[in-house]
């Protein structure tokens, strides 16, 4: 692949969504959304792995990496996210596209493939499982504890970002993911830090640690699911996303919707590796992004079957 990455900025209503570009112009759009905390590093050592004819495009998500922060007032949701990757679609002018998502991810492209079916031609879900529902009898408790989380921090004082020596910042993050390698580390704070008097701040929103409060039953994503059009490949991690639930169903309710999409005829592999192990140890799961690309959307592309 040519060594050319360019930079992207696309404007929505309260600012831009930055992120990377790989790729001939020409290429099949591949879009590239990150799992939550990280930004669109985490796809720098996986995407010179795949097809060179793709055209990959990685976005820092609204309030991650170089992306701008959603306004007072505003919070972050999974239907939020989805409706910035129809915006940078459009923007970008992208009709017919795939989707590889991390983790956090992987929820908005299963949502948003299954919103807009028609436009998703491929979708990749590396740890993740489309839209991970909740426990339906659970759904009100937790809506209202991240309400309640969301109104108290806007009645406190704004505060102001810790600074972190470069070092300590290193540190900072490794020890909230273990399942990165130092490297991986030093490729994320590329983009998650931002220089200030005395040292570094990081550069995501504070906001997007409260608890998503979209939630939805296990039916309804069974249901969304099967409104997926896409040719769909799993990618699980041994010591991944499997192993850290928040939510006791949550393990459960992963099994089931694996099987829903096994039943449908999609690919579910499981490597060795952590949560992190595209950005870790990307040769691991190159050939199975590369395999999926080549079969459902390049050879389809070249008997004149897709239009850009």
């Amino acid at each position: 692949m040519a060594k050319e990455v360019s930079e992207l900025s696309v404007p929505v209503p309260w600012g831009e969504i930055r992120g990377k570009v790989w790729g001939p112009d020409y290429g099949r759009p591949v879009l590239c959304l990150h799992g939550w905390a990280d930004n669109c590093g985490a796809f720098n050592t996986l995407i010179p792995l795949l097809p060179k004819e793709c055209r990959y495009v990685a976005v820092d998500l609204a309030g991650h990496g170089l992306s701008s922060h959603r306004p007072p007032g505003d919070f972050y949701s999974l239907s939020e996210y989805v409706m910035d990757v129809r915006r940078v679609a459009d923007a970008l002018q992208l009709r017919n596209f795939s989707i590889i998502g991390h983790s956090m991810g992987g929820d908005i492209a299963g949502m948003f493939s299954a919103l807009y079916p028609e436009m998703v031609d491929a979708l990749v879900l590396l740890d993740g499982f489309g839209v991970l529902p909740t426990n339906s009898k659970e759904i009100s408790k937790i809506v209202r504890q991240g309400m309640d989380a969301i109104l108290q921090f806007e009645k406190k004082p704004e505060e102001k970002k810790r600074v972190y020596t470069y070092g300590k910042a290193v540190e900072r993050l490794l020890a909230a993911n273990p399942s990165l390698s130092e490297q991986s580390v030093h490729i994320l704070l590329e983009r998650g830090l931002v220089q200030v008097e005395g040292g570094f701040v990081f550069s995501r929103d504070l906001r997007v640690n409260f608890k998503n409060i979209m939630r939805i039953s296990l039916e309804q994503s069974l249901e969304m699911q099967s409104r997926i059009q896409a040719s769909v490949l799993v990618v699980l991690s041994e010591k991944g996303f499997n192993r850290i639930f928040s939510e006791p169903a949550q393990g459960e309710f992963a099994s089931t919707l694996l099987q829903g999409l096994k039943n449908r005829h999609h690919t579910v592999v499981t490597v060795p590796g952590g949560h992190h192990v595209h950005l870790n140890k990307p040769e691991v799961v190159a050939p199975f992004v590369s395999d999926l690309l080549r079969t459902k959307v390049l050879s389809q592309s070249n008997n004149g079957q897709h239009k850009l």
